[in-house]
Order: structure tokens, then C-alpha cells, then sequence
């Protein structure tokens, strides 16, 4: 479709094809984290969480990365009402592009994405972009590369993290689990296993930081779900057994039927050297800011009514489709990064978007 079709005058292009049901998408997206930050705000909840949120590409006039509306920056809209400094974090292996240009200027909001660099999607997020005006130093990129495992990724969230919460002394954190950072994704090239993923999560949770907990990317759908149960489990305050029960998705799992993967046997490229020149390079751009930034006092923007909502009986399960089972494991795709290779550079938006059952058919 050119430039002069649907795709050139609504600025949606190849990796953001326009599809049926694309607006109340959108609406469930967008919503949610709205919705979340509403609650965070009217004090009803310590953690919210929205996993149909967390589209970080997608900018003001323009969709992006599979991204169409901004959900995380209208949600921090939402919060800066009541909130006077708001820190988000972004563990997806791409970018956070579109969160970081909103609010590139302002000291208000604090930006940190840890992400593969190079030549990879979206190409932004150099550790020298740092912010612009009174948001210079706000933003800051922890650029990586291929292979970080749990270990090296958790030293170096933590010991960045724990700096940021020291300086900036957030009101409020927004953190993007995007999963597409676990081994052996299809897209991603980290290999952290889903422990050491929700070990962010984690750690954020212990300094006791109201906090909106959102989704993200993720390509290898099986472990997509590991990942936000997992995750969820966490901000609970709940650990789960890592057999899964039965359920109608059971065959997607097998054949070990495990909530946690194993990380791969690949190379970490993040040399010690690299990684300390990281840590240096961040707590410099650190030191460089005004300890606890003052907000002047403005006129707050109307606050959205809250929806009236019915009394939901948490023992009772929703009701599910039915679904039936052979009793053996079902091929979704291949986890085998190294025949994924080739493909995976030929992927176009709309093959990544079909139903995994059709994966490797």
C-alpha cells in the first residue's frame, strides 16, 4: 500500500497493519493503563497491572513497532496529576523510543530503558541520549548486547536502579515487562529465564514505591505466558509451582509442562569491561541532576470518573471455552534460536501477529 493509501495518511505502516477490531484494541490498551493510574492515584491499590498495555513505540502522530496508541505516556499523563515525579522503567529488549521522546524535556518524568543497541529495531536509545532543556539527564539508556544472561542483567539493574531511587526518589514507578527479553524469543536476542526477568520486577517492588506493572513484547507466545503469570505471582506476593495445572492452553506448554525456561547455552557478548564502562557512564549522567527536582504547584487537569464496577467473586473462575486435547504436546513453534535465524529476519508484522498454531505448520 503506498503512501497515498490508508497506511501513508493515518501513518500506519508494514509492522503496524490496520486490521478488524483495531480501535476497541486500541481502546482495551490504552484504557487499561488509564484505568490503572487511575486507581494508583485515588490511593484504591499499591500495584496496578495491565498486560494488554506497555506499547512503547507508538508516538504522538504515528504508529510504530506494532505499537498504535501510546498507552504508557497517557498513563503517566494521568499520574503526573497527582504525582510530582514518576520513574519508568522499560525491560523490553527493544527501545522505549516513544515514552522517552514524550517527555525528553521534562525533569518530571524519568526514563530508563535497558535494551539491545546496534542494528536492531527501533535504533534509538544511545547511553549519550540523556534528555533535552530541563529533562537533560532524565533519560537515561542502558544500552546491551546479545546474550546478557540473569546474573549480569540483575548487577546491573540493581546497582542502577538503587542509584535512581536514591537521586530522583520517584512518587510512582510505571515498569514495561516486555517479554521479548527472555531466551529464545523469536525476536529478542537476551537470555534471561523468567526468574531472572521478574527478578526487575522484584527488586522495584522491595522499596515499596506505588507501582503500574504493564506488558510489552514477547514473540514466543508459550513463554509470553510463563513470564506475566510469573510475574503477576510476584507482585502478589505469591510463589507458584512450577507445574502447571491443567488447563485449556495445557498443550501449548509441553513437553515438560513447566511455568520457568532454561536459559540457552549462548554467548554473553556484555563483556565485564563494557558493563562497568555502563555503570560509570549512568551514575555520571546521575550525578548531574537535581537531587529530588521541585515541581512548581499548577491547576490540575479534571480527573476521569471512576467506572461503577460490580463485586467480582474472586473463588469463582470465569467461565472458558472449551477446548479439547490429544494428550501430547502441541508444536507451537520451534525454540531453537539457531533455526529461528534466518526466519526471524524475514518476519513481517503480519506473521508475527498469526495465531502460534500456525507457527511452524
Amino acid at each position: 500500500m503506498g503512501p497515498t493509501g490508508p497506511s501513508g495518511r493515518f501513518n500506519v505502516g508494514e509492522d503496524c497493519p490496520v486490521f478488524d477490531g483495531l480501535f476497541p484494541f486500541c481502546q482495551a490498551s490504552a484504557g487499561g493503563s488509564i484505568g490503572a493510574a487511575v486507581k494508583l492515584n485515588r490511593g484504591d491499590a499499591d500495584i496496578t497491572v495491565n498486560w494488554a498495555g506497555g506499547l512503547h513505540h507508538a508516538k504522538k502522530g504515528e504508529a510504530s513497532g506494532f505499537c498504535y496508541v501510546n498507552d504508557i505516556v497517557l498513563a503517566i499523563l494521568e499520574l503526573l496529576k497527582f504525582h510530582r515525579r514518576v520513574l519508568y522503567v522499560d525491560i523490553d529488549v527493544h527501545h522505549g523510543d516513544g515514552v522517552e521522546e514524550a517527555f525528553f524535556t521534562t525533569n518530571r518524568v524519568m526514563t530508563c530503558s535497558f535494551h539491545k543497541y546496534g542494528d536492531f529495531f527501533p535504533g534509538t536509545g544511545h547511553i549519550t541520549d540523556v534528555g533535552a532543556g530541563e529533562g537533560k539527564h532524565y533519560a537515561l539508556n542502558v544500552p546491551l548486547s546479545d546474550g546478557i544472561d540473569d546474573d549480569t542483567f540483575r548487577d546491573l539493574f540493581q546497582c542502577i536502579i538503587k542509584k535512581v531511587m536514591e537521586v530522583y526518589q520517584p512518587d510512582v514507578v510505571v515498569l514495561q515487562c516486555g517479554a521479548d527479553s527472555l531466551a529464545g524469543d523469536r525476536l529478542g536476542c537476551f537470555n534471561l529465564s523468567v526468574k531472572g526477568h521478574a527478578d526487575c520486577l522484584r527488586y522495584l517492588r522491595s522499596f515499596n514505591i506505588p507501582m503500574m506493572v504493564l506488558g510489552g513484547g514477547g514473540y514466543t507466545i508459550r513463554n509470553v505466558a510463563r513470564c506475566w503469570c510469573y510475574e503477576t505471582a510476584v507482585a502478589v506476593g505469591v510463589e507458584p509451582d512450577n507445574k502447571l495445572p491443567y488447563n485449556d492452553y495445557y498443550e501449548y506448554f509441553g513437553p515438560d509442562y513447566n511455568l520457568h525456561i532454561q536459559p540457552r547455552s549462548v554467548e554473553n557478548l556484555n563483556s565485564t569491561k563494557d558493563l562497568e564502562n555502563i555503570k560509570s557512564m549512568i551514575l555520571d549522567h546521575l550525578s548531574k541532576i537535581e537531587h529530588v527536582p521541585s515541581t512548581q504547584f499548577h491547576d490540575r487537569p479534571s480527573d476521569p470518573e471512576a467506572p461503577e464496577q460490580e463485586e467480582e467473586d474472586m473463588d469463582k473462575r470465569p467461565p472458558q471455552r472449551s477446548r479439547l486435547w490429544s494428550g501430547g504436546a502441541y508444536e507451537s513453534d520451534t525454540e531453537d534460536p539457531d533455526n529461528m535465524k534466518t526466519e526471524t529476519n524475514d518476519l513481517s508484522a503480519s506473521s508475527v501477529m498469526k495465531d502460534e498454531s500456525n507457527d511452524d505448520s
